[in-house]
Order: structure tokens, then C-alpha cells, then sequence
């Protein structure tokens, strides 16, 4: 779960829960009226907040062009490249505000998640350590080569199981297969302490994190081979925890594939299927998932990803639809009995029928927080939608985390009778509402 502008490592190790990474907890510093009001970009804010983001990064130029100095502008704009991997866009803006302000955290962490997504890990070290992320940067500094080096064309992985958490096959090392569960939400690959001791795996760097009423070792280190069918991932940057006694921290799984994983890949998250569908991220690969969706009467969807792991496309819930769709949380994989998570005031003002006497306790941001069943008349997700379906409410959840409006994010349940293929070259999400893929 994002925490602070950053993925919460206790949240890695609880898992995918419910409200994990339910696009988010806590705004970011310099998304406030009064920081709009201070550098004049109110009109440009307001545009990014309302997710039109083309238009916001207009804006962001016409105030830079006036304004070369103006840090806002020059983050935002970055921001907003680095929402669709423009990079050489996200690169000239966000080095611009560096250079304006050094120790900006916000502006240093965007531009270290600008090139961990180009594999330039060494590069992103220094501004991890000034973003304050001292261990990312001892990580990722380790690493002189090219990571996520692929071997193969296709893999078709059958789902083992599809809840309470969805499971997959996969090979560590050239090790025997272990069961992996997925997650959208989660940044990089992580695998259990007992597959990392068999894998010989040693950390790079380790950490100790408060973990519900104890403590645990977090530790970060490098995977020679990481083998999901047909296709092979050489040079993996890799997490695993342990307790205080080296025992695994959580046994429902061997491990957990994170987005960094496939984002380099072409990824169909084939729920009507059941399957998981990896490809390598060509032209060709492209093309057959657009024609596939366009066959299926679906047109491809924007794709926005920020905060490393926070992945955004457009929908909508009854009651938003004077505007259009808006940018809603996308997650695939993880666990969790809800369709979709209401943000903020959202359930109030649309007035969703929320069950207030039922409680429930969970995390978001790595926090307690309280949600209440809600059940929103239909959410829509290009042409899939449900109507009257079992959702939660978290009043508590700021509705602009990262300076743009997210009302609502969808999860797993939500998925299972669709077809979903991440282009993260072209940034698009072909979503097929119902049927399995080719």
C-alpha cells in the first residue's frame, strides 16, 4: 500500500488485503490549495486533479514557460509524463525540478521510479537516498548490469486456484515449482524466507519494520532466474522477510509477483480463462491484443501508473456519470471478497446504500482503518459492469492521494468474468467484459 509517497514495506508483508493499495492513503506534500494558490498553477492543479491530464500538462508549460523556476509546474509536468512512461518527457521535467530544489523529496522520488521503470537502477540510487529511502538506495546501487533480462516468447501459466487468493506456478533459481500469488498493488517480486534460503539468496541490504505487535527483518537482494513457464527473468531484483528467528513471516504462498515484474511484459490477466498470459512486449504481441479486444467489440482503455505500483484507468460509478468516466484504482490479482473500494466522500455524496451498523476492521496505508459495506447501484469498467454489488466504503481514504481525484478503486472480484491485457508500452488496457482469451 502507498504510504507517504512510497510503498509500505509492512504492507508488503501483510499481503494483499482488501483495501490493499486501494489507490492509496495519504496526500502528498505540495497538492494543496495553498501550494496552488503559492506558485499560480491553481488552473493546471485543477485540471490534474480532474484527471485530464493532457490538458493539465499544457498547462504546466504555459506557467513554465513564464516561470522557468517554478517547481510545482516543473514536478507536475513531469508527473504527468511519467503517469504514461513518456519518459524522455518525465526525465527533462523531473530533473528540471531537481535541479530547482535538491532535497525534494517528491520530486527525487518521481524521478528514481522514473528510471527504475527504464531498468537504469544504479541511476535511481542517489535520488532513493534523497527521497529518504536509504535502503532502496543501497538496493538498487548494487546493480551494474541489465536486470529483467528475458528469455522466451509466451507463457501460459493456469491458475491453480483462484481464491482466496489466486496462485500460480513458478520456478526460483531452477529450483522445483513453488505457488506464487500476484498482485497488481505490490511493487517487485517477493518470495517467502524459506524459498530464499533454498534459492542461496543473500541480501544486499536488510532492514528491521514493526510488524503488528513485533518485529520483522526485511531483506533485499538479487535473483539470478525466475522461470513462469516459457518464459525466463534473469537478474530480478527481489524481497523476502523473516522473523526475528528466520521463519517465514506469511505461508500462504511461496511468494508474490509484483507489477515490476510485469511491466516488462506484455500481461493478460485472464480471469474468465483462468490464466495468466505473458508476452513478450513486441509490436506484434500489441497488435493481436488489440485486435482480440476489438473483436470482442472492446476498445483499449487508458493506463496510468504511478507511485511505482499504483495502477489507474477511467470508470465510473452510478451517479458520476454527468462528467464521464473518471480515473479509478485498477488492481488485478491479491485477495479480497469486494468488488470495488468507495473513496473518501464519494459513497456520501453519490448517496450509495452503506451499511454503517457493520463495521469492519482492516488496513489502509498500513494504519487500522475502519470501512463499511457499500453497494453502489453499478460500476463500470469500460463495457463490465455489476450493479447493486458488494463494495467498501472508507470514508477515511483521502480522494486526491496523489493530486488527482480517484473516487473508487476495482479488485479482484470485480475481474472474474473478464479478460484483462496490460500494454504498458502504448499504456492501454484492453478489457474484455466477458470471455476468456484467444
Amino acid at each position: 500500500m502507498v504510504n507517504d509517497g512510497g510503498w509500505d514495506r509492512r504492507s508488503v508483508l501483510r499481503g494483499a488485503a482488501a483495501l490493499a493499495g486501494a489507490a492509496v492513503t495519504v496526500p502528498l506534500p505540495n497538492s494543496t490549495a495553498a501550494a496552488a494558490a503559492a506558485t499560480g498553477s491553481g488552473d493546471a492543479d485543477a485540471l490534474f486533479k480532474a484527471g485530464k491530464f493532457e490538458q493539465a500538462a499544457r498547462a504546466y508549460e504555459e506557467i513554465l514557460k513564464q516561470d522557468p523556476a517554478n517547481l510545482h509546474a516543473a514536478r507536475r509536468r513531469g508527473h504527468v509524463a511519467l503517469l504514461s512512461n513518456r519518459f524522455p518527457d518525465a526525465e527533462k521535467y523531473l530533473t528540471t525540478a531537481v535541479r530547482l530544489a535538491p532535497g525534494d523529496k517528491e520530486a527525487n522520488r518521481l524521478l528514481a521510479d522514473c528510471y527504475i521503470r527504464q531498468d537504469k537502477l544504479s541511476l535511481s540510487a542517489p535520488h532513493w537516498r534523497a527521497a529518504g529511502e536509504e535502503s532502496y538506495a543501497t538496493w538498487f546501487a548494487a546493480f551494474s548490469g541489465e536486470p529483467y533480462r528475458i528469455h522466451g516468447d509466451t507463457a501460459r501459466l493456469p491458475w491453480q486456484q483462484m481464491d482466496p487468493i489466486p496462485l500460480v506456478e513458478a520456478s526460483v533459481n531452477g529450483g522445483p515449482a513453488k505457488r506464487f500469488t500476484f498482485y497488481t498493488g505490490a511493487p517487485y517480486l517477493q518470495v517467502s524466507a524459506t524459498v530464499a534460503r533454498e534459492a542461496g539468496l543473500n541480501p544486499i541490504v536488510s532492514e528491521k519494520i514493526d510488524y503488528l505487535d513485533g518485529v520483522v527483518w526485511a531483506h533485499y537482494g538479487a535473483l539470478d532466474s525466475l522461470r513462469l513457464g516459457g518464459i525466463e527473468l534473469r537478474d530480478v531484483p527481489v524481497s523476502w522477510s523473516s522473523t526475528e528467528s528466520g521463519a517465514d513471516v506469511d505461508t500462504d504462498s511461496d511468494g508474490m509477483i509484483g507489477i515490476w515484474v510485469f511491466y516488462h511484459l506484455l500481461t493478460t490477466f485472464d480471469y474468465a480463462g483462468r490464466q495468466l498470459i505473458l508476452r513478450r512486449r513486441t509490436p506484434e504481441a500489441a497488435a493481436e491484443a488489440r485486435a482480440a479486444a476489438a473483436q470482442a467489440g472492446a476498445g483499449p482503455l487508458p493506463l496510468w501508473l504511478t507511485r511505482e505500483n499504483a495502477l489507474h484507468s477511467r470508470g465510473s460509478l452510478a451517479g458520476l456519470t454527468a462528467s464521464g468516466p473518471q480515473v479509478v484504482g485498477t488492481l488485478f490479482g491479491g485477495q479480497g471478497e469486494v468488488a470495488a473500494v468507495v473513496l473518501g466522500d464519494t459513497a456520501e455524496r453519490l448517496r450509495i446504500r452503506t451499511d454503517r451498523d457493520r463495521p469492519v476492521e482492516t488496513f489502509a496505508g498500513s494504519h487500522p482503518a475502519v470501512a463499511y459495506p457499500c453497494y453502489p447501484k453499478e460500476i463500470r469498467l469500460g463495457d463490465a459492469t455489476a450493479r447493486d454489488v458488494y463494495c467498501y466504503t472508507n470514508p477515511d481514504a483521502p480522494l486526491a492521494p496523489n493530486g488527482f481525484d480517484v473516487p473508487a478503486a476495482f479488485f479482484h472480484c470485480f475481474h472474474k468474468p473478464s479478460t484483462a491485457t496490460l500494454d504498458f508500452t502504448d499504456m492501454n488496457l484492453y478489457y474484455i467484459a466477458r470471455g476468456k482469451a484467444a
